[in-house]
C-alpha cells in the first residue's frame, strides 16, 4: 500500500509535528541571549551619570577685562597698619604684614603700606574718574586699576607697599630696583605675602611689583586660588 503514497509524503518523517517547536525555541533561545548580549555591552559602556544635585559641567568664573570679582571685607575685621590708621587689612593680614615689616627693619630695609582695604565705592572714583580725567578707554585703563568690584583691595587682603626712603618709586615698576622689593622677593614667603601680578600673568594686567596679597590661612587661599582653577572669560 505504500506505493499508492506519493513518494514526497513518503520521505516526509513522522515526528514532523513534534520538531517543528523544538526548532522554534531553539531560534528563540538564541535571540534571547544574544538580546542580552548587547544589552550588557550598552551597561557596561553607557556615559557616566553625575550624582545626584551635583552639576555635569563647571562653569567659568565670571571676570571682567582681565579682572576677577571679589566680596569687600566686614568692617569690623579690618586693622590698621599705618601709623595713622588709614590704611586697614584684615585681622590675620594686619598681623602678618606688621611682623613682616618689622623683620625688615631690623635688616635696614624699610617697609611702608601705601594702600590696603577698598571699598567698592573708593575703587569707582579710582577707574571711572581717573579713566575720564586721563582720557583712558575702559580696556587700557583695566589694565592698572580693577573696575569696582573687581579689585583685590576688597578683600582686605591685599596691600601696596612702597620703599621708605625711595618714595620716587612709589606705585611704579622701577619699584623693583629697592632694597624693599629685594628683599621682599627672599622675605614675603615666610609672612604668606605674594606678588599678585608679576610680569605677563595670566590675567593681562600690568606688572606691579609693589602690589602683595596675603595667602596665610583658608579663607584668603580660597579668595583668590578656587576662582582661578576655572577658566578666565574676557569679555568686551
Amino acid at each position: 500500500m505504500d506505493q499508492d503514497i506519493p513518494v514526497a509524503e513518503r520521505l516526509q518523517p513522522i515526528t514532523k509535528g513534534k520538531e517543528e517547536p523544538r526548532r522554534g525555541a531553539i531560534v528563540s533561545a538564541i535571540a534571547l541571549v544574544a538580546f542580552m548580549g548587547v544589552g550588557a555591552a550598552w551597561f557596561l559602556n553607557r556615559p557616566a551619570e553625575s550624582p545626584r544635585g551635583t552639576a555635569s559641567t563647571v562653569t567659568p568664573t565670571e571676570n571682567l577685562l582681565g579682572h576677577l570679582p571679589y566680596e569687600e571685607a566686614p568692617l569690623a575685621e579690618l586693622e590698621p597698619v599705618s601709623a595713622d590708621g588709614q590704611i586697614k587689612l584684615r585681622r590675620a593680614a594686619a598681623e602678618r604684614f606688621r611682623a613682616m615689616v618689622a623683620a625688615a627693619q631690623q635688616e635696614g630695609v624699610v617697609l611702608i603700606p601705601l594702600s590696603g582695604f577698598r571699598s567698592k565705592q573708593d575703587q569707582d572714583y579710582l577707574f571711572f574718574e581717573v579713566k575720564e580725567q586721563r582720557a583712558q578707554r575702559a580696556r587700557e585703563r583695566a589694565l592698572v586699576s580693577a573696575p569696582p568690584g573687581y579689585s583685590e583691595h576688597h578683600t582686605g587682603y591685599a596691600i601696596d607697599i612702597g620703599d621708605g626712603t625711595r618714595p620716587q618709586t612709589h606705585l611704579k615698576e622701577t619699584f623693583e630696583d629697592t632694597p624693599a622689593f629685594r628683599w621682599l622677593g627672599k622675605n614675603a614667603a615666610r609672612f604668606s605675602f605674594e606678588l599678585s601680578f608679576p610680569r605677563n600673568n595670566p590675567q593681562g594686567v600690568s606688572y606691579e611689583p609693589w602690589h602683595w596679597r596675603f595667602v596665610g590661612d583658608r579663607h584668603s587661599l580660597q579668595t583668590f586660588y578656587k576662582a582661578r582653577q576655572l577658566t578666565l572669560r574676557d569679555q568686551p
